[in-house]
């Protein structure tokens, strides 16, 4: 119910419920018992009611700073909750109780000792999350749903606080404050309407959207909405005349099925206003129609897409708005086939074909519907579809499941604030460095401390959810080798040790021009080969380590120097015993070149096609076999290639026996897997030993890195043989860093 303009203009606005407001207070008790009497026993009821005439007669607090009733509030957020999610009973008391805890006529105690742990941990979680709740329009709005579902023990706390939402924006109408309500609506929109989503809380959530709308832009909302109404009618009729002759042909066709007609919420038909820059007439989809098909799994394509060329036979299709993600689905498992054809009197209808579990999985399974609306994806999805699932199928009542399902994945983080207001979130253990390089790399560069909560910290000091913490820096500091032992966070570790790297590096530039101006002067010249080689001798892994220590003072250059002429005079003479050894020899070949690497069925492949397969990419020594394909190629498998099982199951009399000829023929692709640390420089020192390996390219690579520190790299290198990948492999493992190298 809206509240007029004359209740939240009136004297009583800021004093004592109005006759007219405990009237209603009363009517909305009364229905409130009818509605939990199954759920709630008859001796709670009395004492809620106890509450409630308690709340009726207290004067004081009895609004709150909008000159809203808060009793009133809180009936009315009972009443939704129980209609809209579950008549839980604990939910409930919550709700009613926390007027009396807000106004300190009751406290946490006297509530956990007279209605129990349960309810008091509710109260306790809805308070804390309204304690930040003012703060919202300072920051990121997927940092503060962070904050208030770390804040919230018990994710039966965000459901309430979404009805909570819902119920106010239905109070606000007309509401004096126009810069509260339009932050109310923002709150609304960008943070409530988004978690309703998430929970697949639909109806909650297009109501929240429809009415931050309404409040932000009324005048938008009323042209949307006085459009719509005007044509309800008529809107009614169009969808039914589109549909009567679509479901006769469909009928008669033999397809079971059942279609929906629907028309878009206010809230998406303005997005998409603005988005195609049209008005409401010009909205491809206003008219959105859903055919689901009860048919076989090996049959849905195909009635699909019968289904499809019955309508657009029947009407004119958009060619550029048709979407197939049913021979392609989406990477989130959504599958569907949308047409959009001009319907009578030049109307555009959208029209989507999907079966039975193509819908299950669009609406609660792998699509996960919030991404197919293009809503960014974080790391709650998972979670939250689990939550949306227990919400649609527990068998004991969701809430009651989801009572003691906490939520552990976001223990995992916490959210502190900066003095002006922004909100930044940090992994579990954060201290005051990770806060400062979650500002700014150059900020963390330069920490010498904070100031937490008003009170001076060191830069180990912890973070808390919801401290406020002011950075202190310093233009001297720089990192220290000691700060990656401080740090938990993979940006803070990883641009630590870009800046020591740094450093480094400018030593070792340093210690390596040291030592080519002493070669210099006593007239030696460098070999990087032999170089290199002495280092690895020396005992250093990297050639870097070496020049620091060298820019150090920590090694003599003089006496590596001599090493180094010692070494040269070494290979001068062995260079010349051996020289006198050579001997050219060649293998004598067939007229025509060399001869074929393969044999296939113990014949020679003369005047077969053949080809490697992708799969698993063999190479000369593998254990292989062929298979023939439909077009009459051999295809050559490795022997443990992921689809030898298959084939050999299905194709028996299609595998051949193949064999290597003894002789290796031209270079072939092998794809390697390598897992290592993402420092820096270790894809350099991994590409460097390939490219120095004779006979071997790098043909592709591709990495994927993630915040744990780690990297996982893709390579494709060209190479004549197994036994010169296996050496290969067994080099690249040598490389600092790296903990797994595989073949694929």
């Amino acid at each position: 119910m809206e509240t007029s303009v004359e209740t939240v203009l009136s004297p009583a606005a800021s004093g004592p419920l109005t006759p007219s407001e405990k009237r209603e207070f009363l009517t909305l008790c009364s229905q409130l018992e009818s509605a939990v009497r199954d759920s709630i026993p008859a001796d709670e009821i009395r004492r809620i009611k106890t509450l409630c005439r308690r709340a009726m007669r207290e004067d004081v607090s009895a609004r709150n700073d909008h000159g809203l009733p808060k009793s009133i509030l809180a009936i009315k957020t009972a009443l939704l909750f129980n209609e809209a999610i579950d008549p839980d009973h604990n939910i409930i008391l919550a709700i009613i109780l926390h007027p009396f805890l807000e106004d300190g006529t009751l406290d946490i105690a006297s509530l956990r000792k007279e209605w129990g742990e349960d309810v008091a941990s509710l109260l306790v979680g809805i308070s804390a999350v309204e304690k930040f709740s003012n703060k919202n329009n300072a920051v990121n709005q997927d940092n503060f749903r962070g904050l208030m579902l770390s804040l919230a023990d018990d994710i039966r706390v965000i459901i309430i606080m979404i009805v909570r939402c819902l119920v106010l924006m239905r109070e606000i109408n007309l509401h004096p404050d126009t810069d509260w309500v339009r932050d109310i609506a923002f709150e609304a929109n960008c943070l409530y309407a988004q978690l309703a989503h998430r929970l697949g809380l639909y109806k909650l959530k297009s109501e929240l959207e429809d009415l931050s709308l309404k409040y932000s832009n009324r005048e938008i909302y009323t042209q949307i909405a006085h459009k719509l109404n005007e044509t309800k009618r008529s809107r009614d009729a169009y969808i039914k005349s589109f549909i009567d002759p679509v479901k006769k042909k469909l009928e008669d066709a033999g397809l079971t099925f059942s279609i929906k007609g629907r028309t878009k919420s206010i809230s998406s038909i303005w997005g998409k206003m603005k988005k195609q820059k049209v008005d409401v007439s010009g909205i491809y989809d206003l008219f959105a129609i859903r055919v689901i098909i009860d048919t076989p799994r090996e049959k849905e394509k195909s009635d699909c897409w019968l289904a499809y060329s019955i309508l657009t036979d029947m009407y004119t299709p958009n060619p550029a708005r048709m979407r197939d993600w049913i021979s392609i689905p989406k990477s989130n498992g959504y599958e569907s086939l949308h047409a959009t054809v001009m319907g009578p009197d030049n109307k555009w209808v959208e029209v989507q074909f999907r079966t039975k579990r193509m819908d299950l999985v669009a609406e609660k399974g792998l699509a996960a519907h919030w991404r197919y609306k293009g809503v960014k994806s974080d790391s709650t999805d998972q979670w939250m579809n689990n939550i949306r699932d227990i919400l649609e199928s527990a068998q004991a009542g969701p809430m009651e499941m989801m009572r003691h399902l906490k939520m552990d994945d976001y223990e995992k983080e916490i959210y502190a604030f900066t003095p002006k207001g922004d909100l930044f979130k940090l992994p579990a253990g954060a201290t005051v460095l990770d806060f400062a390089f979650r500002i700014h790399s150059n900020v963390g560069c330069h920490c010498i401390g904070a100031v937490v909560n008003g009170q001076h910290r060191k830069i180990t000091h912890r973070i808390q959810n919801g401290d406020t913490v002011e950075i202190l820096t310093s233009t001297t500091q720089t990192p220290k080798q000691d700060w990656l032992n401080i740090v938990v966070s993979a940006k803070a570790r990883n641009k630590i040790k870009q800046t020591l790297n740094e450093e480094a590096q400018k030593l070792a530039d340093l210690g390596k021009e040291l030592l080519e101006r002493r070669a210099k002067n006593r007239k030696i010249e460098l070999d990087e080969a032999l170089m290199m080689k002495l280092i690895k001798k020396s005992g250093y892994k990297f050639a870097n380590e070496f020049f620091s220590d060298m820019a150090m003072e920590k090694l003599d250059v003089g006496k590596f120097l001599q090493q180094y002429q010692d070494a040269v005079s070494e290979t001068s003479e062995a260079e010349k015993i051996s020289a006198e050894e050579f001997e050219l020899r060649t293998d004598n070949q067939p007229d025509g070149g060399k001869s074929d690497v393969l044999v296939i069925g113990g014949k020679s492949i003369a005047g077969l096609s053949y080809k490697f397969a992708k799969c698993c990419s063999p190479i000369y020594g593998d254990e292989v076999f062929g298979f023939i394909s439909s077009e009459g190629t051999v295809k050559v498998h490795k022997k443990d290639c992921p689809n030898a099982a298959n084939i050999r199951e299905r194709y028996p009399y299609r595998v051949i026996p193949v064999e290597w000829s003894g002789k290796t023929g031209d270079m072939l692709s092998a794809n390697i897997r390598i897992i290592g640390n993402d420092d820096l420089g270790i894809l350099a020192n991994i590409t460097s030993i390939i490219s120095k390996e004779l006979g071997v390219n790098l043909r592709n690579i591709s990495v994927d890195s993630d915040n744990t520190g780690m990297f996982q790299g893709y390579l494709t290198v060209g190479v004549t043989d197994n036994a010169q990948l296996s050496t290969l492999m067994k080099k690249i493992r040598t490389v600092k860093g790296v903990k797994e190298v595989s073949r694929m």
